[in-house]
């Protein structure tokens, strides 16, 4: 897929590039004060880390209302059909990837496997449900920064490869947490954050289209929640041993794997950006190309 730039009118761009500065300059002052005080005090990070994802959300409320923006483009609509196809996709990622990732590091015996099957089926269920709930409270939060603020503002400023930028923002505000060993982090933590990396880019890609597909952010708040409930909860859960960190959980070898190849397929064939300008409440749709071409409204 050739992630092209956008094609914006001229103070769009500027009004677009001005907010992303106000973003990204909030995101790094509140998220670094956060992170730099649990990595000097790591037990803290049960208790911070719900106001740490709602960083990304409070920057874009205050560059909305420093440049009088509006909520409308977030958008806070369910939508139709088109919508709820992406919710299954949001459902689908972490079930496959868990089933495939752990299931190889399990059968070969890269990976060490605690408990039955059945407890590990209770515990999918019980994630993809009642877990999923408790988390959307959390990913509400980094969604409604990272793809209701970030991703569009990026396409509409005319960056390069919008949606793989945003993906690395996005990993990297992560690595401190990894480097402190409080998060995703294996034995060698510099790889554990060269593969979150990875891991990371390839959710992004899919988020991403979610978000564009449907103009609306709640399914990717839900990919977002099903995939911390399931891969965080009830696969990790089971995944024993020194190498577990290397192989599976999301800086481990074979989740980068199957992580990539799901995002290679659910990116496939063009994409349609469904969208509201900033303050204005009429739904616009761009097609974001997928040969070298670069996209044109319609």
């Amino acid at each position: 897929m050739t992630d092209a730039p956008a094609v914006s009118p001229p103070e769009l761009r500027r009004t677009a590039r001005r907010g992303l500065t106000i973003y990204f300059a909030i995101v790094v002052v509140l998220s670094g004060g956060l992170e730099a005080y649990i990595w000097m005090n790591p037990s803290t990070l049960g208790t911070l880390v719900l106001p740490l994802m709602w960083t990304p959300a409070l920057a874009s409320v205050i560059a909305r209302l420093i440049l009088r923006e509006g909520f409308s483009d977030v958008s806070f609509r369910f939508g139709g059909l088109r919508t709820w196809r992406w919710y299954a996709v949001g459902l689908a990622m972490p079930l496959v990837v868990g089933v495939v990732a752990y299931g190889v590091a399990w059968l070969t015996g890269l990976v060490g496997f605690q408990g039955d099957t059945t407890t590990v089926l209770r515990g999918v269920a019980y994630a993809a449900t009642a877990a999923t709930l408790v988390n959307l409270l959390s990913t509400t939060g980094e969604e409604v920064g990272w793809r209701g603020y970030m991703l569009t503002r990026l396409i509409d400023a005319g960056t390069p490869r919008p949606v793989l930028v945003g993906g690395l923002i996005w990993a990297v505000w992560h690595l401190p947490l990894i480097f402190a060993g409080v998060y995703a982090a294996g034995s060698n933590r510099m790889l554990s954050a060269v593969l979150f990396v990875g891991s990371v880019v390839s959710i992004s890609f899919v988020f991403s289209r979610m978000r564009l597909e449907t103009g609306s952010v709640w399914p990717v708040v839900y990919a977002h929640a099903t995939w911390n409930a399931i891969i965080q909860g009830p696969f990790d859960g089971a995944s024993t041993g020194p190498d577990a960190a290397l192989w599976t959980g999301e800086s481990g070898i074979l989740v980068v794997v199957a992580l990539a190849a799901f995002a290679a397929f659910a990116s496939r064939g063009r994409w349609t950006y469904i969208r509201r300008l900033p303050g204005v409440g009429v739904p616009l749709s761009r097609v974001v190309s997928t040969s070298p071409a670069r996209p044109t409204p319609h």
